[in-house]
């Protein structure tokens, strides 16, 4: 395997961005030479991971001058090429057509870079984010700074790979069916996906018949992941839903924690379902209440739901683009792109019933989390893939098949609406991190965010520069 990362003896060094913010305040180091330092290992390794989609380089040498106020004033970081930022183009990953310079930032870049966080860019995606890896015929695939043979996992994989690599310390990412858990798994990261509506989102979320997409980030540490939570929540606040508040200790409580290691007609492979229970031998050991539950808490109906709603938000790309995109060229979209579309457009009779179960699903794990406090599996259901498993210029049938079958457990609490957190608390037998993925009922992030401080201090786990 081919290890590629940038951590060094410069301003950055191997800090957290919570641990960057104390050396600025103290004066030790400058946000110029910080930034400086950024970008240096961004070209340093991106030929070798592929992760940068649109770069602003010179802007952020000129922000660095003068930053922006924030609790991460001058933290570097990057954007996920799906969101608006005033002039940048917004790609989604895909070649079939050219975004002008977006006029104006998006409301969720507003909220974003008002907590002080410092682009430098924005970060590469598979196209319209639809697959579990970010590989294009022409774009390129985004490698794992772990083993760039292997895909970085799911659409947020560009900067899940620069905060793997010691790029920045912190970067944007958002998840529609695993896109924060899946490259946090596969990278050794930390990516909690947050309760619908607790951030701010752009226009083009909001709208979703079922709002499966949620913004947020991915660290290296779960005490960035509480930060960038808390700060966030100083500029956007969901007055339905309970406060995040200062998470920086273990919650007392001991918890009720139900484990599953299959999904609907998906079981975790028996290296993976290993892996879950020794986590959940370490839980039992912190004194919680541990249950293996022997069916998956998801009905047989869901999977096919979401793949028909999925296929209903390709079928709207791709049908919509000559009327909201230049230069549509349609002929450019990958297999997965068309073959989704082709799916949703031959059942669309049945997408009425689809949306309409997929909307109420919270129901479900409601009842669930009557009975359990967090739910413990696989964040995937075996190693990280090689790249060119998830190539979408292969036949639509086999990319779906193997889609679906690695990425069983995320999707469900996209469609319900509820929190849920990868961390990177396993090693495969090839030496590559093993995401494990907990759940809560809507508005409990806090809850996650105090058993992952309690279980980062019981199991650290390494980073690139440490192995």
């Amino acid at each position: 395997m081919t290890r590629v990362h940038a951590f060094g003896d410069d301003a950055l060094g191997t800090l957290d961005a919570v641990g960057l913010v104390e050396q600025l305040a103290a004066g030790h180091v400058s946000v110029p030479e910080v930034v400086d330092a950024a970008l240096d290992r961004c070209e340093r390794v991106d030929g070798a991971l592929n992760g940068l989609a649109q770069e602003a380089f010179e802007r952020a040498r000129a922000e660095a001058r003068a930053p922006r106020a924030g609790y991460f004033s001058g933290v570097p970081t990057f954007v996920k090429d799906n969101v608006d930022v005033r002039g940048l183009p917004t790609q989604d990953g895909c070649d079939a057509y050219v975004s002008p310079p977006k006029a104006a930032d998006g409301d969720f870049f507003r909220m974003y870079g008002a907590t002080g966080l410092l682009p430098l860019g924005k970060t590469q995606l598979s196209e319209f984010g639809f697959s579990a890896a970010a590989e294009h015929p022409r774009l390129g695939a985004v490698r794992n700074p772990w083993s760039t043979d292997h895909t970085a996992g799911a659409s947020s994989a560009g900067s899940a790979a620069f905060v793997a690599a010691g790029v920045v310390p912190i970067a944007h990412a958002n998840d529609g069916g695993g896109s924060i858990r899946i490259p946090a798994a596969v990278c050794g990261l930390v990516g909690l996906k947050p309760t619908r509506d607790r951030l701010a989102q752009d226009e083009v979320h909001r709208g979703m018949p079922v709002r499966i997409v949620a913004d947020g980030v991915v660290t290296r540490s779960v005490r960035d992941t509480a930060a960038y939570l808390r700060e966030a929540e100083k500029v956007y606040r969901n007055l339905r839903l309970p406060p995040v508040g200062d998470v920086t200790r273990p919650g007392p409580a001991r918890l009720r924690v139900a484990v599953v290691t299959t999904s609907v007609g998906t079981a975790a492979t028996p290296e993976v379902r290993e892996q879950t229970l020794e986590v959940a031998r370490l839980l039992e050991e912190l004194g919680h209440h541990v249950t293996e539950l022997d069916a998956p808490p998801v009905p047989a109906w869901f999977k096919d739901d979401f793949l028909l709603y999925w296929g209903f938000l390709s079928t709207y790309l791709v049908r919509s683009g000559r009327f909201t995109r230049q230069r549509w060229d349609p002929s450019r979209l990958d297999n997965l792109t068309l073959g989704l579309a082709r799916y949703s457009a031959r059942r669309i009779h049945r997408l009425p019933r689809a949306v309409a179960r997929l909307s109420a699903s919270h129901r479900i794990t409601a009842r669930l989390f009557a009975e359990h406090d967090v739910v413990l599996t696989p964040t995937v259901t075996g190693p990280t893939p090689l790249v060119g498993h998830l190539d979408p210029t292969q036949p639509f049938e086999t990319v779906i098949e193997r889609l679906m079958e690695w990425v069983a457990f995320t999707p469900l609490q996209n469609a319900t609406g509820d929190p849920a957190i990868s961390l990177p608390l396993a090693t495969s037998a090839e030496g590559l991190p093993q995401g494990m993925m907990f759940s809560a009922a809507r508005g409990r992030e806090a809850l996650l965010l105090g058993l992952a401080l309690e279980l980062e201090a019981a199991r650290p786990w390494r980073h690139l520069h440490e192995v």
